[in-house]
């Protein structure tokens, strides 16, 4: 089977390097982004959530992914 994220953050890491981003502001709920980018040497100085309402079609999807992977969400 496949890994929940399989995602490698080298080549986006190399290309903010290469435009001389080092420090960021990351705009993401989740916590395996972050530590992707810090292991490649960038620091984030801020995570900034992203606000999601959920609805039927999206709740089960979203609950999931704050309760099985660690997605900061707040679904109320």
């Amino acid at each position: 089977g496949f890994k929940p994220d399989e995602r490698d953050y080298g080549c986006g890491a190399q290309m903010l390097r290469h435009l001389g981003v080092h420090k960021m502001r990351l705009l993401t709920n989740n916590p395996v982004k972050r530590v992707g980018l810090e292991a490649y040497g960038l620091e984030i100085v801020e995570n900034v959530p992203i606000e999601v309402v959920p609805n039927k079609y999206n709740e089960r999807y979203l609950k999931t992914k704050r309760d099985r992977m660690g997605h900061t969400l707040h679904l109320g």
